[in-house]
């Protein structure tokens, strides 16, 4: 008979015990052991056997994996993650005490990981406030307030991604979104033309138990929608949870940021994460395929892949910027952590400007920036809108961008040699290439010349 492997769990015993509002006498007289023994279980000097965990697990009605848990690895992989911050790169931070740390003191250990996501938050902030906005102006910016929460959480949030393996799995089951919907919350999905959807693209109609999505919807249009009413009505308590711990000024801010996490929570029902972190190894990262693949657009391809930080089950982090012609900034996903992501899309010079020219088409592209780091990006046009003859649209272009480190893996990279990287800036008030003639500004600390003898092609000279 194969022998008891023993564990030590004492740390989430103690949380299991607590949350079920039992003292270790209780605990005890459960289970049919001395108070004495629980106490030296919670403090890790007895192991906690295989026989003592299926005890617990049937006396308390529990899961034998929530019980269990995951060994602390999660914790583990999250504080590793922080401690690899340059901040701590002159400390001595061994593994193994990491792995000892989030084990034995799980509280201590998400204390941590709460200090440093607020640390993240207010350096964004700051950054911000360094920027062309004046301070107060940019404090009450409800768009910097919502990208500065998602930001300061790389736009990555393990709790949604688990509910939308579970939903995903749910729906299933139920044979599909719409199966899902009647099954448990008995609403029929009914599709509208746009005149009598009166400019909505989904909405929940209470009264005659229905979703309403409009009729001119594209297929992966109308299954997010889908995906994103089944993340309202089942993920609210996450939501809550996640806005608790950011920092709003006002109630516009905090709007936005349940609305970013609503979309991500359908892009978690729609691309589960443990199968779609698998399809992206096997299909190397190429969006148009895995979109094929999962039912989604380009677009909502290219945000899933900027959420793919889940400690443990990291991929190739991405930043994702969408422009309009203008230029102007409609949406920004910072999922890696890149200098460019508080103010970036105003250097003319990347691609994602160039992209309206060849519609639809996958343009890439290596970048460098000022102080030498360089990137991959990749670029395409996309559609909103639409659906019938004379329906509004708007055209907008996207960029994913990864540090060139991991570009081999991108299928976009596969039988060619890196190309010269394209200088660019993060902005010009910010980027010190005297000779670049696409320049719009002179950068800030630089003091120009006179051009009253002499003219340069770049558009602005400056001293020394």
């Amino acid at each position: 008979m194969a022998k008891d492997r023993p564990v030590y769990m004492g740390p989430r015993l103690r949380r299991l015990r607590r949350e079920l509002g039992l003292t270790q006498a209780d605990m005890a007289a459960d289970l049919d052991i001395s108070a004495s023994y629980v106490a030296l279980l919670e403090r890790n000097q007895r192991p906690l056997t295989a026989d003592m965990l299926l005890r617990l697990a049937r006396t308390y009605r529990l899961d034998m994996a929530e019980v269990a848990g995951d060994g602390g690895a999660e914790q583990t992989a999250r504080l590793q993650a922080v401690l690899r911050d340059p901040m701590f790169a002159d400390i001595d931070l061994p593994a193994l005490a990491t792995g000892d740390v989030a084990v034995n003191y799980p509280g201590i250990t998400e204390a941590l990981l709460r200090l440093y996501t607020s640390y993240r938050e207010e350096h964004l902030a700051l950054a911000d406030r360094g920027a062309d906005a004046a301070p107060a102006e940019d404090a009450a910016d409800p768009v910097a307030e919502s990208r500065r929460f998602l930001a300061a959480r790389r736009n990555c949030f393990p709790l949604l991604d688990d509910l939308g393996e579970r939903l995903a799995a749910e729906a299933e089951a139920e044979g599909g979104l719409s199966g899902w919907l009647r099954a448990r919350h008995n609403l029929r999905v009914r599709h509208l033309p746009s005149d009598v959807m009166a400019g909505s693209m989904r909405r929940l109609d209470r009264h005659r138990d229905a979703v309403l999505l409009d009729e001119t919807l594209d297929g992966a249009s109308a299954q997010f929608q889908l995906a994103l009413q089944i993340a309202y009505l089942e993920m609210r308590k996450g939501f809550d949870a996640l806005l608790k711990e950011g920092q709003f000024s006002g109630a516009s801010g905090q709007r936005l940021a349940r609305r970013a996490l609503a979309s991500y929570g359908a892009a978690a029902i729609l691309m589960p994460y443990s199968a779609f972190a698998k399809a992206v190894e096997a299909k190397a990262y190429d969006v148009e395929a895995l979109g094929r693949q999962f039912g989604a657009s380009f677009e909502q391809t290219a945000h899933r892949l900027t959420t793919l930080q889940k400690p443990g089950q990291e991929r190739v982090p991405f930043f994702f910027l969408r422009v309009d012609p203008a230029g102007n900034v409609s949406k920004r996903l910072d999922g890696a952590g890149f200098p460019f992501a508080r103010h970036g899309g105003s250097c003319p010079l990347w691609s994602v400007h160039r992209v309206f020219e060849r519609p639809r088409e996958v343009v890439t592209q290596w970048l460098e920036l000022p102080d030498g780091q360089r990137f991959f990006s990749i670029a395409r046009t996309v559609t909103a809108g639409g659906g019938g003859w004379g329906a509004a649209k708007v055209e907008r272009a996207i960029a994913l961008c990864c540090a060139a480190e991991h570009a081999h893996r991108l299928v976009y990279t596969r039988d060619a040699a890196p190309a010269e990287p394209t200088p660019i800036g993060v902005t010009c008030r910010l980027c010190h290439r005297a000779n670049c003639m696409a320049r719009s500004a002179p950068p800030i600390g630089r003091e120009m010349l006179p051009d009253d003898y002499r003219r340069t092609r770049a558009p602005f000279g400056f001293e020394g």
